[in-house]
């Protein structure tokens, strides 16, 4: 239950600061924050396709993963409703592009991103390594400033989904965008680990 408390945690923050600032320098530092505080505890995925990910490197089971999903998605609708409080209205992750080019980006810096968690946290030669945090926290400034405009830059479908699940419920939203905040990260989480087996097959 800890583990599951600490997905939670971590995901409310990061989606309470998405739609509070929607900096991706601040969403960056405050994701490395959380890293850092639960890394040692869940393994800090708080997002379902890095655990996604980790299932299939065959580092969780099926029922962990699916914890940890039901986990962060409650931390982001839950964070979706306080930005409201905080801020008077709604918020969703939106793409500015057309599906095929958003989706594309979708998958493309998910995968970037899940590549860059499995080498840090997963293999032996970087085992006791302390620049994990910084690192993804870094990968996901970087992917909000390169294709923010795109797609949105979600890469977690917890980010794409709370807020629009509110969004539908609580202020008659609609599911536009719930294909590619599904399809194009989990893809991408997947993709990740064909990635990581190819350059560590040893691992």
């Amino acid at each position: 239950m800890k583990n599951y408390a600490m997905e939670f945690f971590g995901t409310f923050f990061l989606v309470l600061t998405i739609g509070l600032s929607g900096d991706p320098l601040t969403v960056g530092c405050v994701l490395m924050t959380m890293i850092y505080i639960g890394g040692h505890i869940s393994g800090a995925h708080y997002n379902p396709a890095v655990s996604l990910a980790f299932w299939l490197r065959g580092r969780k089971t099926a029922a962990e993963v699916g914890g940890y999903m039901i986990a962060q998605l409650l931390g982001a609708i839950v964070a979706a409703q306080l930005v409201y409080w905080f801020a008077g209205s709604y918020f969703t992750v939106t793409a500015a592009a057309v599906f095929a080019k958003a989706l594309t980006a979708e998958i493309l810096f998910t995968l970037v991103l899940c590549f860059v968690i499995l080498n840090l946290a997963t293999t032996k030669r970087m085992e006791g390594n302390n620049i994990y945090g910084l690192a993804i926290g870094l990968t996901v400034t970087g992917a909000a400033y390169v294709v923010g405009d795109v797609s949105g830059a979600a890469l977690n479908p917890a980010v794409g989904i709370g807020p629009m699940l509110v969004d539908v419920l609580l202020n008659n939203g609609n599911w536009t965008h719930l294909p590619l905040y599904t399809i194009g990260p989990f893809a991408g989480g997947a993709l990740s680990v064909v990635l990581f087996k190819y350059f560590n097959p040893e691992d």
